[in-house]
C-alpha cells in the first residue's frame, strides 16, 4: 500500500490540497489507521500553532534570517560539487511531457484530416477522340483527355437521367438539403 507523504497529510489537515489529491488522500485515509493517526497529529498541531505565535521568547526574525542563509549556502555548495558540463535536465521531452506532446500532435493531425477531408479523385477514362459526357454514381461528368468536370448530386435518393442522341445528358433529382427539384443539363457541341 502506498501511503501519502507527511507533507500531503499536513496539507490535507489544513485543507490546502487540490481536489484530485484531496479525494485520493481521503480514500486512503478511509482504510489506513496509521495515516489517520498522523493526520490527527497534524490537526492537533494546527490547533496549538496560533498559541505559539503569541509567545515573545521565539525570535522569528532571527530564525527566518538563518533559514535564508542556510538555503543560500546549500545552493552555493550544490553548485560547487555539480559537474559544470552536465545539464540539470537532460531533455525537454521526457516521460509525461513526451506523451502529452505526441498526443497533441496526433490530435492536431486527426483534426486536420477531418476538417480538410479531401474529395476522392475520380478515375475517368482517357478519351483522345474528343469531349465525352458520361453519368457517374455521384453526378454527370464531362471530360476530355484526363480532365473532367462533374456536376454532383451526392445524397439524392432518386435521380432520373435522360440521354440525348446528340451528346447530352439531363439529371433530375430532389436536392436533400434544400428540398428543391434540381435539373442539370449538359450539352456537348463539337
Amino acid at each position: 500500500m502506498n501511503h501519502p507523504s507527511q507533507a500531503t497529510l499536513a496539507l490535507h489537515a489544513g485543507g490546502d490540497l487540490g481536489p484530485i489529491t484531496r479525494w485520493r488522500t481521503s480514500r486512503h485515509l478511509a482504510d489506513c489507521e496509521r495515516c489517520r493517526e498522523d493526520l490527527a497529529g497534524f490537526a492537533g498541531m494546527r490547533e496549538i500553532l496560533p498559541e505559539l505565535s503569541e509567545t515573545p521568547e521565539i525570535p522569528w526574525n532571527r530564525l527566518a534570517a538563518e533559514m535564508k542563509a542556510n538555503i543560500r549556502l546549500g545552493l552555493a555548495a550544490g553548485e560547487c560539487v555539480r559537474p559544470g558540463d552536465v545539464p540539470l535536465r537532460k531533455s525537454l521531452f521526457t516521460g509525461a511531457r513526451a506523451l502529452v506532446a505526441l498526443a497533441s500532435m496526433a490530435a492536431l493531425l486527426v483534426t486536420g484530416l477531418v476538417f480538410e477531408r479531401p474529395m476522392p479523385r475520380r478515375n475517368y477514362a482517357r478519351f483522345d477522340a474528343g469531349v465525352v459526357v458520361q453519368s457517374t454514381k455521384d453526378g454527370i461528368a464531362v471530360g476530355e483527355g484526363r480532365e473532367a468536370l462533374e456536376l454532383r448530386h451526392q445524397g439524392a435518393s432518386s435521380v432520373t437521367y435522360s440521354v440525348g442522341a446528340q451528346g447530352s445528358i439531363r439529371a433530375r433529382y430532389v436536392d436533400p438539403q434544400t428540398g428543391y427539384v434540381t435539373v442539370n443539363n449538359v450539352y456537348v457541341e463539337e
